[in-house]
């Protein structure tokens, strides 16, 4: 507001005597928490995590499919300091591909400073880095409202991304009266999250937002509300 065998020999000093080696089974790293997205429906408003607010709290997301929505299997971090939504987003978005470098990791690769990440085209050249592709693209929304023309691309390019298991990570500005779930309604906050799924029928989108904003992590926000979000900013896809 974002296994290891260890086999080792052990020497027992009592009377010159050795132990056999032993093999030590270390302990697991704990998994995260799976979660399941269209166990609550995809009507807009629809919170699927809410309270997870801990920085650093991680929760496995995992995708679904049916005949009209569809979401994306994602390793979900709440950002770590209040200034890491830009590296949090793209752990997220990273996580659906590849196991992802940590936020720290991502916010020195991105230039974030205790100001934020300056622009959506510096998490587009860091997505392309770490999974070797060209895929992702810096789609600029500049029209506040957006145009027809740019929502029309903005929801293709959320079909085409989310059906080939790539997140879309936005740059949004929320200002009071047009805001997500949960957000401080007396301030424009200025904001990176990842949009992870789909709902054709309810035309909503799922959202992965790494801020605990009255502790909701993911939830369905209509499409058009985030088309709004968006100017005069952009997106990753």
């Amino acid at each position: 507001m974002r296994r290891r065998l260890v086999s080792t020999a052990i020497a027992v000093a009592a009377v010159g005597a050795l132990a056999s080696p032993v093999a030590a089974q270390a302990s697991p790293a704990p998994q995260p928490a799976s979660v399941s997205v269209l166990s609550k429906g995809s009507e807009a408003g629809t919170a699927v995590v809410s309270g997870q607010n801990e920085p650093g709290t991680r929760l496995h997301i995992d995708g679904a499919r049916t005949a009209g929505a569809h979401t994306i299997d994602v390793d979900y971090q709440v950002q770590e300091t209040g200034w890491w939504c830009g590296p949090a987003a793209t752990r997220i978005a990273l996580s659906a591909r590849i196991a992802p470098p940590s936020q720290g990791d991502l916010a020195a690769q991105l230039g974030t400073t205790e100001n934020g990440t300056d622009h959506i085209s510096q998490v587009t050249g860091v997505l392309n880095a770490n999974l070797g592709t060209g895929w992702y693209e810096t789609k600029e929304m500049p029209n506040d409202p957006p145009s027809q023309a740019q929502k029309d691309l903005l929801w293709s390019d959320i079909v085409t991304d989310v059906d080939n298991n790539y997140p879309i990570v936005a740059n949004i500005v929320a200002p009071p009266g047009n805001q997500p779930p949960g957000y401080p309604s007396d301030q424009t906050i200025y904001h990176y999250f990842t949009v992870i799924g789909y709902d054709d029928a309810n035309r909503t989108v799922l959202i992965a937002d790494p801020a605990s904003f009255g502790g909701n992590q993911i939830y369905w926000l209509s499409f058009d509300q985030l088309a709004s979000l968006i100017p005069p900013k952009g997106y990753a896809a």
